[in-house]
């Protein structure tokens, strides 16, 4: 059971990152109250009334009316929900990038939180925490045995509080104490560097409100350090996506100028809309274009896009746009396919709805919903295949998803089946050898298989494709 838990949360960080989606926020909700089934709703005020008085024990009345409005948006699709004073504060901080903290990028190895990087400028970063470090402990609690939230949780906090890290250093073979004072920590959404004389690697990990200014700064500094680049790889992987404004700048920025990034359309006139690479859609108000700042070459560069299936919303609109004008090639797995327009509508000062309100659609006018982006070249996530690609769920597999509109797609049975049949040869394959599983490499590392294979296509070298992945298209309803 030990190590389906472990194999199965560590999955999940990729699963729960692909559900996150692209959103607007709106300050009101629309008076949508004509032509309500009275019935149904007498019914609903019954219910109310029978567990108000007949419960076993006294409710809260504030949480039933929540919990019904949870369950009424929540019966929809997986996207949809209802957001209560803690919820909606929560989503507010991961779109803005802040939040109360020490400041890490973090990622579990062996039960343990190890320390991919500490962000720069933070508290962690201060007290001399280093890629590598091991925490053991988070005051007096062991991190074994912790989920990757119970981690966060325990390390977040109010401003200006202590949390004590037990910290293990491999490269010096020690462990010792540090102590951090929690402060508001801005994240970084994108990273950069110089692979090698000529070519560069630049990641965007999520489209945060900074995202667009940081990746113009990290894109002038890798021309900085070398003006004559002859490609760039801009890595998507897992990217769960965000904001929209994100994706069409960062679209706009490989693009000429008034081409279409991506149209939507849904119920409402609000969700027929078409966005360009031009400032208008994604300028904030009153701000100057920041992709001015951009040198002309950007736009020449030759560009390759990695993505995989945790790449979702934002980022499928990416790969999308310029798949579709051919600017990039798009190299990895097929994506989340998470392809719908979710519009936050604030119903008071602590509270909002989430709302699907419409489809996503590529240039060329292809759906993103449920199928995703397909890659011009497959890649296996290792040299030694796709270890997990049968565990990951996409939009596809979840329950009540929203089909793509271009086609009636049924559950894949044949294919649920073989998950199984994977994930337990998996887990049983483990359990024989003792131990957890070996994560992949991290991006952007010497090891990473997938930034090589896209390193070697800009170079004109063999390319090592995959063998197994293929697309994997939706079921067409017959009729016999």
């Amino acid at each position: 059971m030990g190590v389906k838990l472990k194999v199965a949360g560590w999955l999940a960080l990729g699963a729960v990152a692909g559900a996150l989606a692209t959103m607007q926020l709106e300050a009101t909700a629309r008076n949508s109250v004509s032509r309500l089934p009275i019935e149904e709703l007498q019914q609903l005020a019954a219910v109310f009334g029978m567990v108000k008085t007949d419960y076993v024990e006294p409710v809260d009345e504030r949480k039933l009316i929540s919990d019904a409005i949870g369950g009424m948006v929540a019966g929809l699709d997986p996207h949809s929900q209802y957001f209560d004073k803690k919820s909606f504060k929560e989503f507010r901080e991961a779109t803005t990038g802040r939040f109360v903290g020490i400041g890490i990028e973090m990622a579990m190895e062996d039960g343990l939180v190890k320390v991919v990087s500490p962000i720069e400028g933070s508290p962690a970063f201060r007290a001399g925490l280093k890629s590598g470090d091991l925490i053991t402990k988070i005051d007096d609690t062991l991190v074994k045995g912790l989920s990757v939230d119970q981690a966060v949780k325990r390390m977040r906090g109010e401003p200006n509080t202590k949390v004590v890290l037990t910290v293990f250093r491999k490269s010096e073979g020690r462990t010792f104490p540090v102590n951090i004072i929690r402060e508001e920590i801005r994240t970084q959404s994108v990273r950069a560097k110089l692979v090698e004389p000529g070519y560069a690697w630049l990641r965007v990990s999520q489209f945060q409100d900074r995202t667009v200014e940081d990746f113009v700064i990290k894109l002038q500094d890798l021309y900085k350090q070398d003006p004559n680049l002859k490609g760039l790889v801009l890595d998507l992987r897992n990217d769960p996506g965000g904001l929209l404004e994100g994706a069409i700048a960062i679209s706009a920025a490989f693009l000429p100028s008034e081409s279409v990034v991506v149209t939507t359309n849904g119920q409402i006139a609000d969700s027929k809309a078409t966005f360009k690479a031009s400032p208008e859609f994604y300028q904030r108000r009153g701000g100057a274009d920041p992709l001015r700042r951009l040198p002309d070459a950007v736009k020449k560069v030759p560009l390759i896009v990695l993505v995989n299936e945790g790449s979702a919303s934002a980022s499928e609109i990416v790969a999308g746009a310029l798949q579709d004008y051919h600017r990039a090639t798009i190299m990895g797995a097929q994506t989340f396919g998470k392809g719908s327009v979710q519009t936050v509508r604030q119903l008071s000062p602590d509270t909002a709805l989430k709302i699907t309100t419409a489809r996503y659609y590529t240039p060329s006018g292809a759906s993103i919903q449920a199928k995703g982006i397909v890659p011009d070249v497959m890649l296996d996530e290792t040299a030694e295949g796709n270890l997990f690609a049968a565990l990951r769920t996409r939009e596809a597999d979840l329950e009540k998803h929203l089909q793509s509109g271009q086609g009636a797609e049924v559950k894949d049975d044949a294919r649920e089946k073989a998950r199984e049949e994977a994930r337990k040869k998996f887990e049983a394959d483990i359990a024989s050898r003792g131990g957890a599983p070996k994560p992949p490499p991290e991006f952007g590392t010497a090891e990473d298989f997938q930034l090589a294979q896209a390193l070697n296509r800009l170079k004109g070298k063999t390319v090592v494709v995959s063998k197994t992945a293929v697309e994997r298209k939706p079921e067409v309803e017959t009729t016999n």
